[in-house]
């Protein structure tokens, strides 16, 4: 099974810390040596780094790990293969253009019976259930919002997209982040987490590898930053576990829809 971690927040945050955990688990703590990739959103456009070699000996892994790029929305993945070759095409995360914005989305599962899911237009490029998938949510979107959907119905949106998981999910796993650079949206099939960091901020020790970190002497009071990842990486924090067929919505770092099917405290931007 692969990994995720995703991040939403309020001003552009590095994520380096949470990344320096995970590639750890892409060979060394853990068995996903398939490749890794990420994608940091920059305004509408996004910066993309892939690898189909495994993480915790990736020299691009290195770069990103050390070269603080800046983000309000982040998507990375850890692969190990069940599905499709060991190479860039079949690397997540994968990004599409859906209503003049770069969607990106990245899986953690294995499916069945997935051939059978019409894509239309979105042909995947690789061999993996995953792409199959994302191709096909994308056909589904289209068909309903045959035009770009207002900001007001998007809560409407990500329910939609949310039943479509639902389906997706009868043919196995499928725990899944995609996120249009302004939201970030997480379902949990069996195994996902995340938690909220805001102040008053505090330390953090990574569980992968001997590192910690103050949040306090790198943020200020107004900042709010959301992880989700497939497994905690801090074993000082209080991560949530959702629960299967659960869904949330982030936008800014903060929750903003969950299984409620209403909107939290934060209302959608205009």
């Amino acid at each position: 099974m692969c990994e995720l971690l995703g991040m939403s927040a309020n001003v552009p945050t590095d994520i380096c810390f949470s990344f320096t955990g995970l590639i750890q688990r892409g060979g060394k703590t853990g068995p996903h040596r398939d490749g890794w990739g990420i994608t940091f959103y920059e305004g509408k456009g996004c910066r993309n780094f892939k690898d189909p070699n495994p993480s915790c000996h990736s020299k691009i892994a290195e770069l990103v790990q050390s070269y603080p790029i800046k983000s309000c929305a982040v998507i990375s993945h850890i692969r190990q293969a069940n599905r499709g070759e060991v190479n860039l095409e079949n690397t997540h995360p994968f990004t599409r253009e859906l209503w003049g914005k770069n969607w990106t989305f990245a899986h953690n599962g294995q499916l069945t019976g997935y051939d059978n899911l019409f894509t239309g237009r979105h042909r995947p490029i690789g061999e993996t259930d995953s792409e199959k998938s994302f191709c096909w949510l994308l056909k589904q979107l289209e068909d309903k919002y045959p035009e770009p959907p207002h900001s007001s119905v998007m809560p409407e949106v990500f329910q939609f997209i949310a039943k479509c998981c639902d389906e997706l999910k009868q043919l196995g796993v499928f725990n899944m982040l995609l996120s249009d650079g302004e939201f970030v949206m997480m379902y949990c099939s069996n195994n996902l987490h995340w938690i909220t960091r805001r102040a008053p901020f505090g330390k953090a020790t990574l569980i992968d590898e001997e590192v910690s970190i103050d949040f306090q002497e790198e943020t200020t009071p107004n900042d709010v930053v959301s992880v989700i990842a497939t497994q905690p990486l801090t074993d000082n924090e209080r991560w949530h576990k959702m629960k299967p067929s659960e869904y949330g919505v982030f936008q800014f770092g903060e929750l903003i829809m969950d299984n409620s099917l209403d909107l939290i405290d934060v209302p959608f931007s205009e």
